[in-house]
């Protein structure tokens, strides 16, 4: 009975550390997204002042530019 008991004891103990040990990292994974939200709108800022567009948009335009050079243009090669 004190086995049983003691167990119980234990799994419910370990069981609340736990979940205290995600909440805290849960909470240190929020900060750090965030900074990286500030890193990223500085640098699109700064993109932006310097280009006209934004990190995006070059991503957008480069993308396409690539899948049309590597995939369309080889489909409708004559």
């Amino acid at each position: 009975m004190k086995k049983i008991l003691l167990i119980s004891l234990l799994t419910i103990t370990t069981t609340g550390c736990s979940e205290f040990a995600l909440l805290a990292s849960g909470s240190s994974l929020a900060v750090s997204q965030n900074s990286y939200a500030k890193l990223y709108n500085a640098a699109d800022m700064l993109t932006m002042m310097g280009t006209k567009k934004g990190i995006k948009q070059h991503v957008y335009e480069k993308g396409k530019k690539y899948i049309y050079e590597h995939t369309v243009r080889f489909i409708h090669k004559d």
